[in-house]
């Protein structure tokens, strides 16, 4: 398979089956795991990533909306997909057609999701979310709130239309084991407990019970009770500088360019808006044909590197929507073709999504997310390429 070679995100599937390994290994054989797939994979490619962590036998998926679900469906996944987030009433016979689960949110959500499944005659499944600490969606769980969204829940187990499969939790704080953190977790923990019990108590089917995300499953096992939920782990990458050493993991995705023009400036030459960068010198520099509209953060200007042959080459000027300049002044093999890696390791040299939310003051976790449809997905297997998804050209290989 070929592709344009502009600016391109590679997706090493090999690496994700050494992730599912790891992951997997950090489990008993009974915990079910659920790979999180919303936001089209953080960016990865849902389709090629949702598959090969079906064939990795993971038995869920979780997705962000309804829409992910279905593109999952259409991708050819067969497993159970859980919406994390609100699902409005009307997308009901959506849910059963696909079969969707959803999580219940609120008791409002619930006797919405029970009109509208009573007058489409369907009976919707759903996971009972608790909000134990993380004040964002879900039934609240705290000493004030306790008994009433005890009475909720059980109200919402009599549903005739409303189906309980499941409950969960998300934690706020779980990858962070300094001053009191690991206590608000630990509260988190026990929130979540002191309800299920109470519901079981109470005769109702819990279903499911899952709390661990990607920080929790590889730091708190005790909690992965029936099913652990797999993000940021799954694309080879921590939930925060305090989870080194906690797992082996690979990073899927190395963003590479080209160097689209060599020039030489005489010193004393300003580059690009704002004139921000003033060469003090004589430089060589490089064009690069990636910018903002590509999800390269203009606030990289004149802080971010990229590796040319094995050798760093500083960002210079500021980031435009299209295009950005390199300082290749002390890489004289540099020319024009020439293969940029923009995100990723080259030998001993490395900068990765961690070193570029460093200097933006961001996470990980955003910045493979805002990488945009104009920057083709290509997907490789020992080596070779195996797919290519290339929203611009709508080609889907």
């Amino acid at each position: 398979m070929d592709f344009i070679k502009r600016t391109w995100a590679e997706i090493d599937l090999d690496a994700l089956d050494y992730n599912i390994k790891s992951i997997k290994s950090k489990m008993e054989p009974e915990h079910k795991v659920m790979g999180i797939v919303k936001a089209d994979a953080y960016g990865h490619g849902d389709g090629f990533v949702a598959r090969k962590l079906q064939a990795g036998g993971f038995d869920w998926f979780g997705v962000s909306n309804i829409e992910e679900g279905m593109s999952l469906r259409n991708e050819g996944i067969t497993k159970p997909i859980l919406v994390l987030g609100y699902t409005p009433a009307s997308c009901v016979e959506i849910l059963c057609q696909q079969s969707i689960t959803n999580a219940i949110v609120g008791i409002e959500h619930a006797r919405s999701l029970q009109e509208a499944a009573a007058a489409a005659n369907v009976v919707v499944e759903g996971h009972i979310k608790l909000d134990t600490g993380m004040t964002r969606v879900g039934f609240q769980t705290d000493d004030a709130d306790f008994d009433q969204s005890l009475k909720d829940i059980i109200e919402v187990s009599k549903m005739p239309n409303v189906k309980i499969t499941g409950i969960f939790t998300h934690h706020a704080v779980a990858d962070s084991y300094t001053g009191d953190n690991p206590d608000f977790t630990r509260m988190q923990f026990a929130r979540f407990d002191k309800m299920v019990t109470a519901l079981q108590d109470a005769g109702v089917h819990v279903g499911l019970r899952h709390c661990a995300n990607s920080a929790t499953t590889i730091a708190y096992p005790e909690r992965h009770i029936d099913m652990c939920r797999s993000g940021i782990i799954t694309y080879g990458m921590l939930p925060s500088s305090e989870c080194e050493g906690m797992i082996d993991l690979k990073p899927l995705m190395t963003v590479k360019s080209t160097i689209g023009l060599v020039k030489h400036v005489p010193a004393g030459s300003q580059l690009s808006y704002g004139r921000t960068y003033t060469a003090e010198t004589d430089r060589r520099i490089a064009t690069i044909p990636i910018g903002y509209a590509d999800g390269y953060n203009r606030a990289l200007s004149n802080k971010a590197k990229m590796i040319v042959h094995g050798k760093y080459a500083p960002v210079v000027g500021r980031v435009c929507m299209d295009q950005l300049m390199i300082d290749v002044t002390d890489i004289p093999e540099a020319k024009m073709g020439d293969e940029v890696i923009v995100v990723g390791t080259d030998g001993d040299k490395h900068f990765t999504f961690d070193d570029m939310a460093a200097i933006l003051g961001t996470i990980n976790y955003e910045l493979p997310c805002v990488l945009t449809k104009r920057v083709p997905r290509v997907y490789k297997e020992n080596g070779e390429i195996v797919g290519i998804v290339d929203h611009v050209l709508h080609q889907y290989r």
